[in-house]
């Protein structure tokens, strides 16, 4: 420590350090039924969020309607962390887990 400032640690990866698990788009994020929230509205959700276009979300509403649950994304655990979370904000009952190879 100098005059008052912390100095952080350098942090240099091991030669050969694979990142690809970091990015890998193993995580699905889940989306489940429940009574409360109308057909209509978790399409506008699905358009909203996963951006998708209104087919694609009916779709997956129905599906989640008549299954119980739809898979909704495939992502890097961030992005589907950040899905569900964005999900579950608008009301939606969702999950993220890891995807089966």
């Amino acid at each position: 420590m100098r005059s008052g400032i912390i100095e952080s640690p350098l942090v240099v990866p091991e030669h050969g350090t694979d990142f690809s698990e970091a990015f890998a788009k193993g995580w699905q994020v889940l989306v489940w039924n429940d009574p409360v929230n109308l057909m209509s509205y978790v399409v506008f959700v699905f358009q909203k969020v996963l951006g998708f276009d209104e087919g694609k979300a009916k779709k997956h509403m129905l599906e989640v309607h008549e299954q119980g649950c739809s898979v909704v994304a495939r992502e890097t655990r961030e992005k589907a962390e950040l899905f569900c979370l964005r999900l579950q904000t608008f009301g939606l009952k969702s999950t993220f887990e890891e995807a089966e190879s």
